[in-house]
């Protein structure tokens, strides 16, 4: 689970802007945290730098990227580096630990590695969950210890199906006892929004978005099988790196 230090730092810590990070769709600043002799890389997605979508409430893609986070951590999966929601130099935004990686380390490079089995089994459940329209290749990184992790989860979360990845070998195979077990845990806690943990979760998403996010997960406990591609549908995002 994430170091609770670092969500501190992210949360709290004066943010420094470094510079803009090239190839993204939206406006996305790599600086540091600091909290007193402590400091961390990040990296910063305001509201204000958002590209309008036509299918996404305008001005939610940094929640959806914070909601992601906590999902992960509800499921226990520590698939995504700590995020939260903050005021920084260009108002509100996420801010999210910056994974320090080679490039050209991404899912479709180490996808058959024993090392990284369990963690993109977990992330193909996560992503449709999660609803992610827009898994590629280069969301997944690898660290300097060969840990995995996924980034980049503006557009997740619509209420209508909307799964776009890279990630389908696993689709029709049975889902482990040990996930189903984590799924079960998941669903307990999103049937309520007193924890806090859920509580900070829904309100990220509007009520059509959580009533989704729970059906999705009733799905796959029901079903045990990791999905399949749908038919008629754009299963896979472009490009695909």
């Amino acid at each position: 689970m994430s170091d609770p230090r670092s969500l501190d730092i992210l949360q709290c810590g004066a943010i420094s802007l470094e510079s803009l990070l090239p190839y993204s769709s939206n406006y996305s600043f790599l600086g540091w945290a600091r909290q007193e002799d402590q400091e961390v890389r990040c990296v910063y997605k305001p509201r204000e730098g958002e590209n309008p979508l036509a299918d996404f409430p305008s001005g939610t893609l940094c929640q959806r990227e914070v909601a992601a986070f906590l999902l992960s951590e509800l499921l226990g999966w520590d698939l995504v580096p700590p995020t939260v929601l903050r005021e920084a130099e260009y108002g509100v935004g996420s801010v999210q630990l910056f994974i320090p990686h080679d490039p050209n380390r991404h899912y479709f490079n180490v996808r058959y590695s024993a090392r990284h089995a369990d963690f993109l089994r977990r992330l193909a459940l996560f992503d449709y969950i999660a609803n992610n329209a827009d898994r590629k290749s280069g969301h997944c990184l690898e660290d300097s210890s060969h840990k995995l992790w996924a980034i980049d989860h503006g557009i997740c979360f619509h209420v209508r199906y909307k799964v776009r990845t890279v990630i389908w070998e696993f689709s029709q195979q049975p889902v482990s006892t040990r996930l189903l077990m984590d799924l079960e845990c998941c669903a307990r806690h999103l049937a309520s929004s007193d924890g806090p943990a859920t509580g900070r979760l829904y309100h990220l998403l509007a009520e059509p978005e959580r009533e989704s996010l729970r059906e999705r997960l009733q799905r796959l406990l029901h079903t045990g099988l990791y999905p399949r591609p749908c038919a008629g549908q754009r299963n896979f995002p472009w490009p695909p790196i």
